[in-house]
């Protein structure tokens, strides 16, 4: 008798528990379809206070426009500065998205001056009718058109082929 009134009781929690666990399961998946057609509050914006010290740090990362440099004009309202004499100097200063770039001459066959930094993948290509900036990094042309004040004019670049074109004369 003990038995039968033992398998009597597990088969009452057996039956009584397949239709809780079924209740169970209807409600979550109902309230998750809930919660995921509800919307979401938003977040709370945290204020973060910065020191002065990392204001600082900030605003040293934008490297100023170097004194003498000269504007370059470009296609599409771009522009960079430039500071060095293409003619002499074996390294020019850059100033390109408020960042200079030194960028050391490299020797070409073709007559145009051509500086460019490896490191930062920075790429000036200059022939007497415009210049071009290129990046290494996405192979990209940054910049193409670009003039001085004085080419706008109707002036030839100042480039080295060109001062020893001048001297030649």
């Amino acid at each position: 008798m003990n038995k039968l009134l033992i398998a009597a009781i597990a088969g009452t929690l057996a039956t009584t528990s397949v239709f809780v666990s079924a209740d169970a399961f209807a409600a979550t998946t109902t309230d998750s379809k809930a919660k995921a057609t509800a919307k979401r509050p938003a977040p709370a914006r945290r204020l973060i206070k910065r020191s002065p010290k990392a204001e600082a740090a900030a605003a040293a990362k934008v490297d100023p426009i170097p004194e003498d440099a000269v504007k370059w004009s470009c296609k599409d309202e771009l522009s960079f500065y430039m500071k060095g004499d293409m003619k002499r100097d074996t390294i020019v200063t850059v100033n390109w998205a408020k960042k200079d770039y030194k960028l050391p001459r490299q020797d070409t066959t073709t007559g145009a001056d051509r500086f460019h930094d490896p490191a930062s993948g920075m790429d000036l290509v200059v022939i007497p009718s415009k210049a071009m900036l290129f990046s290494d990094k996405d192979s990209s042309r940054l910049a193409d058109e670009c003039m001085t004040p004085e080419m706008a004019a109707g002036g030839a670049a100042p480039t080295q082929s060109n001062a020893l074109i001048k001297n030649a004369e």
